[in-house]
């Protein structure tokens, strides 16, 4: 059953709120009434899944996520039904949100509707991946092992993140006082010593800084405008389907960026996919299901492509080779792996081969990033020092 929050007033007249289960609104309506509460408001879904400022569904962090998928998969592993397992992590009321999610998804399992399902319908706490990792371990029976893999990938990310967002700190730091420094130059010192040097001969350098400086004082309102007009444009863009994938396109196309990101929804692939095959799972159903879970919408259409050829009696290897996707050296292990009837095991060992690969490169590429922004800001501040400079030494040459 859902769950509702609701706002009421008693008989003296004091104004109360609070969260209550029934099958609908008018239900609620009937247990306000039974408690003598006069119902101000009454809305669907508890009240930690709604945000005090936006008003929208909040979502779990990481770190509380990957202790729920370790603790459901042990409480299985142990023998424990799913539906007590989740009714003991809801007792537990470790995180408020979380608690109101398990009771939902408990009451919907309990009401016949597959974990999967249940889960599918809270997309502020679980992801697709999650989703479709889930609903191949019960079609397969391996519930428990695909609930520690979610953990494993959870954690994972959740390092990941927090690695990302220590790491940018310093440099976002520094960007922020770069920019205060840049535009404090270009605003107040910039039109200081314009008039001192404006009429000596100038290089181009300082006739590009001069108008950018002119630029900023000048329209400063419309820069401030166009960017929120841009950011506003491209949010919307981005909540089509055309907009995603176009979205999705041009993060591929980034160098470096883009191949890794593309490598890790492979890696998602090939993991998910040898998995099941493992597990017995027939290879049409578990192409549907892995192809679900990259995480990728065009590598999901190219798998979904791959798996109408299978379909029709070809090899696998041949579609996804012909997607131009995926690396030729992971073309030829699942060619070789086909031929010698070891698809499954080829695919776990290609997965974890290329996650450690993938793992070394995001941790230069974080290690990189501060002096790469050290050095952008450095060329921003060189190129106001130089305009200004050259000038005012030109002038002092031509005086001796």
């Amino acid at each position: 059953m859902p769950t509702f929050s609701y706002k009421a007033k008693t008989s003296t007249g004091q104004t109360v709120s609070g969260v209550l289960t029934a099958e609908s609104q008018q239900a609620v309506m009937r247990m306000l009434d039974e408690r003598s509460l006069f119902p101000l408001r009454v809305t669907e879904g508890g009240q930690a899944e709604k945000s005090a400022f936006t008003g929208q569904r909040k979502k779990l962090s990481l770190r509380i996520l990957t202790a729920f998928y370790s603790q459901l998969s042990d409480l299985l592993r142990a023998g424990v039904p799913v539906l007590r397992a989740i009714d003991v992590l809801a007792r537990q009321e470790a995180n408020p949100l979380l608690t109101e999610i398990l009771r939902e998804v408990h009451n919907d399992v309990s009401s016949g509707t597959t974990l999967a399902d249940a889960m599918l319908k809270h997309p502020n706490a679980f992801n697709s991946l999650a989703v479709a990792m889930v609903r191949a371990g019960e079609q397969g029976g391996f519930l428990e092992d695909v609930l520690q893999r979610i953990a494993i990938f959870t954690e994972r990310q959740d390092e990941l993140r927090n690695k990302l967002i220590g790491s940018m700190v310093y440099p976002c730091i520094l960007v922020m006082v770069g920019l205060v420094v840049v535009s404090f130059l270009m605003v107040w010192i910039v039109p200081k010593i314009r008039p001192l040097i404006e009429r000596i001969e100038k290089p181009w350098i300082t006739t590009v800084l001069f108008a950018i400086s002119d630029f900023i004082i000048n329209r400063w309102p419309y820069v401030i405008g166009g960017i929120v007009l841009l950011i506003m444009v491209a949010l919307m863009v981005l909540k089509s389907e055309q907009g995603r994938v176009l979205f999705e396109k041009l993060k591929l196309k980034i160098p470096v960026l883009g191949g890794i990101i593309q490598m890790v929804a492979i890696c998602r692939f090939c993991r998910i996919l040898g998995t099941l095959l493992h597990n017995g799972v027939p290879i049409l159903q578990a192409l549907g299901i892995s192809k679900d879970a990259t995480g990728s919408q065009i590598l999901a259409e190219e798998i979904a492509k791959a798996s109408e050829s299978v379909q029709q009696g070809h090899a696998l290897a041949a579609p996804l080779a012909k997607s131009g996707l995926f690396p030729m050296d992971i073309i030829d292990m699942v060619a070789v792996a086909e031929e010698s009837n070891n698809l499954e095991n080829v695919l776990v060992q290609i997965a974890e081969s290329n996650e450690a690969r993938t793992g070394r490169q995001i941790d230069l590429g974080v290690r990189m990033l501060e002096p790469l922004m050290l050095m952008v800001m450095a060329i921003f501040v060189a190129f106001i020092a130089i305009g200004l400079l050259v000038p005012i030494l030109r002038s002092g040459t031509a005086a001796h």
